[in-house]
């Protein structure tokens, strides 16, 4: 019987014995030709399509209005017997027989009677991981990859296969890759890396804590829920970008070795927490805008600029893998101490999520979501607006029968839930600002293009004019001088001429004057005509050279009009010019109140607020590019942008630090934190100038929020190495010294603080950070009382005496420790106890590291630091720190020496 349960089922004669005997307790079939019953009608469960949810309608929505229905899909796999069961439970049967054809499990009561259950998918033992992955979750990725929310999870009793299902590795046999590897190497063959990002968070709840998996001393992390949408986020949680296969692979198993297990009877390594992996996809749809675009210019409606800056669309979607910790009994599993202590929180995270999927079975008024933070975080995966897909695992040994029935319940009352799963869409305004900043270099070159071009045809044509001036004034002058020498000269000739005939005639006599008097008077009378004739002509001569010089004159004027004509030209462009750079100067003050929104916006978008809006400024933003005439808008919410400072530009940023205007540094200074908290930014910061402006704010301003701000970008850079280096050599600890030493505000101290504690952390600079008052400074921060300013210098103590211990480890370095010499030891030992858990965890850490070295020893003893160092051996909470502190008691002679004579065991 066993041997026909594991096979499926199938040829049983005992099987079909049990179906007649069944009565009231079998579920019928249905009906040839009619659909299976839905599952809120309480018979046989109709399947849910495994094909791609249809796409909300095209437009400027962010999300579509209405959600498609989909119900929880569940399936059941059964674990095949290990060694134990196969000694233990030989002579008997599996409580457990499957039909996987007819989808159909039956659970065994006793040797006569039965019960049967239908699920969407029934896999056998003799499943594959990748059968697994294609029925249960492979539908749901290809949700995911089209713009809806997803989660597969796997429920079960301690030891039936879970993590196997969801996070198995496959590093010895690729082919038995769990979920988790398989759901990513499908979503990364998806996407498209220039316009796509893929992020992921790996978390587990551990004793009713959200701990971070890729951050282990990131261990409580609050729940944030919207108000107004009961969505629910964990802005606290560590978020790494995945580009290829290979660095998930790494972050998994960096998050599998900071999961808590332990050894149990049901299971040598049990899960004591509920793990928990969410992938965000976010992808660009391509298309869309470009074909509204060709409408609109098809229709004779384009409208140049906001035709070709409308913003491209994003859809983003969220896949939830949820790895369940097993549900147990005590007197089976054999738990005690801290493991029955982890038990007890399982099973009543557990208890509290069967209560919801009762109430959403059941279609009741009120839902207990808030009685365990598992079911705070699964609000959206039952009942809400993502598709779910269950696995269910149970064992086939009769001695767990009782567990199995309680799991088949779970899974048959999970599958009643309906999910109005919704498609999310948004503008994509990063690419938009990107347009903007475009079309304004555009502008401004074309501008100075046309203005060059102008300026230069102006030079030339006005140089032109002048020579042919000159030159027409310097040949009109020679010449009517030429001219007017000449006919001059011929006058006095014949002037001469004359005179001397008229001389001879009066010196001869009468006698020859009378005879050739009628000849002399016929020469002197043409001697006259032809005077009158050269008169005339020089006269004609000096007409034709007035005449040029009058024509010279006029083209002068012409020129002279042209040149008017020219400057006038010079005015228009420079009238325009002016209105370029006031509609220059309006965008750059749309840009910046557009960065002050998007600092906003991504706050509420941390806070779950962002993705049901839609921007509805860009109408606004184009019609003041357009009429240069800024406007507020008092009507209407603010828009949600998410992130759209960072396409503003970094030179521009920078510039608008050094503005006169307080308001405007401050909105600057704020944007240039938020770029400087994203590791990729670092270095384009430090290469345009950024670090030298922020310490310059720091040196000069008087505003606390000024000073407040840029610590906290500082200490944002102070994350790099190289970056560290340059505020060391900029003086940037002498900096935040004297803020810390005129700062009130306990949020400035703990930016400042926060700043040092970075440098604190770098081996080569502990000598220089010490000389110039930094660990004086994080000490004299200690009066402010606040408790996040004291987590930060806990930090940084920390920081710096591990750098302090291997460097003496190393050999680097002789002598006490700085931090004893500078006063730390006595704070140290005071708050060694602290309340606060990372104050506590950090000072800690920094005493157990002193105490590595016996240069320390005496101080020590004398401070009284013996006593916490025995403590923390036998009660932190940190195994590691607990070993460190043990083997630093055990090692040290001074320290050994000392507890025996206080008769104190370690």
């Amino acid at each position: 019987m066993a041997s026909g349960a594991r096979n499926g089922g199938l040829g049983s004669r005992t099987t079909a014995k049990m179906d007649r005997q069944q009565g009231s307790t079998a579920t019928p079939k249905a009906p040839a030709g009619k659909p299976r019953l839905s599952a809120a009608g309480g018979g046989a469960y109709r399947r849910t399509s495994s094909g791609p949810l249809p796409a909300a309608g095209a437009g400027g929505r962010n999300s579509s209005e209405s959600g498609v229905s989909s119900r929880v899909r569940v399936a059941v796999r059964l674990r095949p017997r290990n060694a134990e069961e196969q000694a233990a439970d030989a002579d008997f049967a599996d409580c457990v027989e499957l039909q996987p054809e007819l989808k159909r499990l039956k659970l065994r009561k006793n040797n006569w009677e039965s019960d049967t259950f239908e699920f969407d998918e029934v896999l056998t033992e003799f499943s594959s991981q990748k059968r697994v992955y294609e029925v249960v979750a492979k539908p749901v990725v290809e949700s995911v990859l089209e713009g809806y929310n997803g989660t597969v999870m796997a429920y079960g009793q301690t030891g039936t296969g879970k993590t196997f299902t969801l996070g198995r590795l496959g590093d010895e046999d690729t082919a038995a890759r769990g979920i988790m590897v398989r759901a990513m190497e499908d979503i990364l063959a998806d996407i498209t890396p220039e316009t796509d990002t893929v992020s992921l968070s790996y978390l587990q709840l551990y004793m009713e804590m959200i701990q971070d998996l890729l951050d282990p001393v990131n261990d409580n992390i609050a729940i944030v829920e919207d108000p107004r949408t009961g969505d629910v986020s964990l802005p606290g949680a560590t978020v790494v970008e995945v580009r290829d296969q290979k660095s998930f692979m790494d972050l998994l198993r960096i998050g599998e070795a900071h999961r808590v297990a332990a050894n149990t009877k049901l299971n040598t390594e049990s899960s004591r927490s509920h793990a928990i992996l969410m992938v965000n996809v976010r992808r660009a749809v391509k298309g869309r805008s470009e074909m509204n675009v060709s409408m609109s210019a098809e229709n004779g409606h384009s409208s140049s600029m906001m035709d070709s800056l409308r913003p491209p669309i994003v859809r983003k979607s969220k896949l939830v893998v949820v790895d369940l910790a097993g549900s147990e009994r005590i007197d089976k599993s054999g738990s005690e101490g801290h493991t029955l202590e982890e038990a007890k929180s399982i099973n009543l995270s557990l208890s509290s999520l069967g209560k919801c999927i009762n109430a959403l079975a059941e279609s009741s008024a009120h839902v207990p979501v808030r009685d365990s933070k598992l079911t705070r975080l699964l609000k959206d995966s039952f009942g809400g607006t993502a598709r779910t897909s269950l696995v269910v695992t149970i064992g086939p040994s009769p001695r767990h029968r009782g567990e199995t029935t309680s799991t088949i319940m779970f899974g048959q009352r999970a599958m009643k839930v309906q999910n109005m799963v919704k498609l999310k869409e948004e503008f994509d305004y990063k690419s938009l600002c990107r347009r903007l900043d475009i079309e304004l270099d555009k502008l401004i070159a074309e501008n100075e293009r046309q203005r060059k071009y102008f300026d230069d045809e102006i030079e030339r044509i006005t140089a032109e004019a002048q020579y042919r001036v000159a030159e027409a004034e310097k040949e009109c002058k020679i010449s009517l001088e030429n001219e007017k020498m000449k006919y001059h000269q011929e006058y006095l000739d014949s002037i001469k001429i004359l005179e001397e005939k008229w001389k001879v005639h009066q010196q001869s006599p009468k006698k020859q004057i009378k005879e050739p008097e009628s000849t002399s008077n016929g020469d002197v009378q043409d001697l006259l005509q032809n005077e009158k004739m050269l008169r005339q002509s020089a006269e004609d001569e000096s007409s034709d050279l007035k005449n040029q010089l009058s024509h010279w004159k006029k083209m002068e004027a012409t020129a002279t009009a042209e040149v008017v004509r020219l400057r006038r030209m010079l005015d228009t462009e420079a009238s325009q010019k002016d209105k370029l750079e006031e509609e220059i100067a309006v965008l750059k003050s749309q840009l910046m109140q557009l960065s002050l929104d998007a600092d906003e916006t991504r706050m509420s978008l941390d806070t779950g607020d962002g993705p049901g809006k839609i921007f509805p400024g860009l109408d606004s933003l184009m019609s003041h590019s357009r009429n240069s005439q800024p406007r507020e808008q008092s009507n209407g919410p603010k828009a949600p942008v998410a992130k759209l400072f960072e396409q503003v530009g970094l030179q521009k940023i920078l510039s608008l630090l050094e503005s006169e205007e307080p308001d405007v540094r401050v909105h600057a200074v704020k944007v240039v934190a938020n770029l400087a908290a994203e590791e990729a930014n670092q270095e384009k910061i430090v290469e345009a100038g950024g670090l030298a402006s922020l310490l310059m704010l720091l040196r000069s301003s008087e505003d606390e929020t000024i000073r407040r701000v840029a610590a906290g970008a500082i200490a944002n850079l102070a994350m790099n190495e190289t970056n560290q280096d340059l505020i060391m050599a900029q003086g940037g600890v002498t900096l935040l010294s004297m803020t810390a030493s005129d700062a009130e505000d306990p949020q400035t101290l703990r930016m400042v603080a926060g700043a040092i504690a970075n440098l604190c952390g770098n081996d080569k600079l502990q000598a220089r950070l010490r000389g110039e008052g930094g660990i004086k400074a994080l000490l004299g921060m200690v009066k402010c009382g606040h408790p996040d300013v004291l987590a930060q210098i806990a930090r940084g103590i920390a920081n710096f005496a591990k750098c302090e211990s291997r460097a003496a480890t190393q050999g680097n370095k002789v002598g006490r420790s700085l931090l004893v010499d500078d006063g730390a030891l006595p704070w140290i030992v005071k708050n060694a106890n602290n309340e606060a858990a990372p104050i506590r965890r950090h000072i800690e850490l920094a005493l157990c590291h002193l105490a590595q070295h016996e240069v320390n020893a005496k101080d020590i003893v004398s401070e009284g630091a013996l006593w916490e160092l025995v403590r923390i051996s036998r009660d932190c909470s940190r195994e590691d720190i607990r070993m460190l502190a043990y083997r630093t008691l055990t090692s040290s002679p001074t320290l050994q020496s000392e507890m025996r004579r206080l008769r104190i065991e370690c």
